[in-house]
């Protein structure tokens, strides 16, 4: 087991509250033109996916083959009360969950990355497979979040242009 993938998953709490800072609720609540998730959709679903990742993990690190049910994530995104959640303390939760998970992680042996988990959809996985889907989960969703900032400000910059070419 190669025990720095704790430390890039405990990492990713802060990449994706970085990715968050100073967005405004409108754009938080921006509908992208292609039907994708919002800003904020997306900040709920990392939340909700490492929450039921944490408990994945856990499973398989002190069950014998746990279960480890697969869930609808479109379901879960259109929950009614799910807009009223606050999108900054969503990812803030997101690291806050990270760090106390990694502290479990870095305490287990090595051999323990190899207990495996019955997922009703993947089949069998090691926990150091579900280690490194949770990593690669994030470094998937960062590359949306970054690509939807930068249509804010592609939007501002072209806003301010042609309001400079009118004056």
């Amino acid at each position: 087991m190669d025990r720095s993938k704790i430390e890039v998953y405990a990492a990713g709490g802060a990449e994706l509250v970085k990715a968050y800072w100073g967005l405004s609720l409108e754009q938080l609540h921006a509908k992208p033109a292609d039907g994708s998730w919002t800003l904020h959709q997306n900040a709920i679903h990392m939340m909700d996916s490492d929450l039921i990742g944490t408990d994945r993990l856990k499973r398989i690190a002190c069950m014998e083959n746990p279960l480890l049910v697969g869930y609808d994530e479109t379901a879960f995104s259109q929950l009614p009360g799910s807009e009223l959640i606050n999108a900054f303390a969503a990812v803030e939760m997101f690291q806050k969950n990270r760090l106390m998970t990694a502290t479990i992680l870095r305490a287990l042996p090595d051999a323990t990355f190899q207990r495996t988990g019955i997922h009703t959809e993947n089949g069998k996985l090691t926990l150091e497979t579900m280690l490194d889907k949770y990593i690669g989960h994030l470094a998937h969703h960062l590359v949306f979040i970054y690509q939807k900032r930068a249509l804010f400000s592609n939007v501002a910059a072209s806003a301010a242009t042609q309001e400079s070419a009118a004056q």
